[in-house]
């Protein structure tokens, strides 16, 4: 019985053991290299490392307008450069999954090693979009303004009629009517001071 589980317990150690053995070493991971190209003067090809902080896009063409993107490089990946547009914002790169193994990216998101030379952009495509308008929602908001007439001036008539007017204050003839007055307001004085000296 004895012998039973220290046999046991022996191959339970080195099943453990190898376990152990097979989990504890380095998983390998294949790795791809690739020979360093050389170009037609000798020394190595240029080439292009990715700096930017997120994958950029390659594209067709040297235009984030006119030409599609058509892959992906991550951070940290290197491409063969080919050339560089002639203003130096584009540069072409060696890109095997592209239709023609080219493709371009931007030169401000990556590190150029080497120099690399001018060399013409391909034929400009057509554009990913065309704008258009509806022409039902244009009209909607072409507003015209209506057309007003302007007030007409009227010229006065060539002869002016100017109103007349008769002094009708003073009467032709009779008592005239401030006279009057004057007289009842002395009367009516009089008649005052008259009663104020007969009630002393």
């Amino acid at each position: 019985m004895k012998r039973f589980w220290f046999q046991l317990s022996f191959w339970v150690c080195v099943v453990a053991s190898l376990a152990g053995l097979l989990l504890a070493a380095p998983t390998r991971v294949p790795v791809y290299a690739q020979a360093a190209a050389t170009n037609t003067l000798g020394g190595p090809s240029p080439y292009i490392t990715v700096t930017y902080i997120e994958p950029i896009n390659v594209r067709s063409g040297p235009s984030t307008v006119f030409y599609p993107v058509i892959g992906q490089l991550p951070v940290g990946a290197t491409a063969p450069a080919i050339g560089t547009d002639p203003s130096h914002t584009w540069i072409e790169i060696s890109y095997p999954s592209a239709p023609e193994s080219v493709g371009w990216i931007y030169a401000t998101n990556v590190t150029l090693t080497g120099t690399v030379q001018i060399v013409e952009p391909p034929p400009t495509a057509t554009p990913l979009a065309t704008a258009t308008i509806d022409p039902t929602l244009a009209a909607a908001f072409d507003i015209q303004p209506s057309p007003t007439r302007l007030p007409t001036f009227t010229p006065p008539a060539s002869t002016l009629a100017i109103p007349t007017f008769s002094n009708t204050a003073a009467g032709a003839g009779g008592f005239p009517m401030g006279m009057l007055i004057i007289v009842i307001a002395i009367s009516g004085a009089l008649v005052l001071v008259v009663s104020l000296f007969v009630r002393r």
